[in-house]
């Protein structure tokens, strides 16, 4: 067992050295496509949610949420880890802290994020973090099979026209262009990634 997965499984509160003083007062999040926050983290998980408990790691250190879960499925992060059995978050959402509610055994949380260079799995409000239920089929379907394969393409948002690709390897995301919402048609449907021309375009999940 390596010490990476030794810190997952079994988080000491010595490893708690991150401190919310780093963080800005106000948690504010850049608009990004799910497909670029899945490509941003290197874990990717399904899980419930078995406890939560406040921790430090020493008395003039900051608290931190600490949460047990109980992960069911490994989207991303095979390689890095076998198992998370514990995800941390800044105690205030002002500091981007994720409140997940627990005891839900039927309800499951589709969780990104990326280890600390301790092996914490460190979460933010502005990582992909979702209700299981609340997630599309076709988004369920880009987790599986389409999102990571267009990691290496670039997402341009748009929001004022005009807007227009200049590159082979970019896809305009024209959701609040069209929609007035960030999280429109293109998010709850489409990938990018490359097709049999080999340039990035979008691709819907379901007809």
């Amino acid at each position: 067992m390596t010490p990476l997965l030794n810190s997952l499984l079994f988080p000491p509160l010595l490893l708690l050295t991150l401190s919310i003083q780093d963080l800005t007062e106000a948690c504010n999040c850049r608009p990004a496509h799910p497909q670029e926050e899945i490509c941003e983290s290197n874990i990717v998980i399904l899980a419930n949610i078995l406890s939560k408990t406040v921790v430090k790691d020493s008395p003039s250190s900051e608290e931190m949420i600490q949460y047990e879960i109980k992960q069911t499925k490994m989207f991303k992060g095979f390689e890095m880890v076998k198992e998370v059995k514990y995800v941390f978050t800044a105690i205030s959402s002002a500091a981007c802290g994720v409140d997940l509610e627990v005891g839900m055994k039927q309800k499951q949380y589709l969780i990104s994020g990326n280890l600390s260079n301790n092996g914490m799995l460190i979460l933010y409000l502005c990582d992909f973090i979702k209700k299981w239920h609340e997630v599309t089929d076709s988004q369920k379907i880009n987790l599986k099979n389409n999102y990571q394969k267009g990691c290496d393409c670039t997402i341009t948002h748009c929001r004022t026209e005009p807007c227009s690709t200049t590159k082979p390897h970019e896809c305009l995301w024209t959701d609040w262009l069209k929609e007035k919402k960030n999280c429109g048609h293109q998010a709850d449907n489409s990938a990018c990634f490359k097709g049999s021309e080999g340039t990035c375009s979008w691709h819907n999940a379901l007809p």
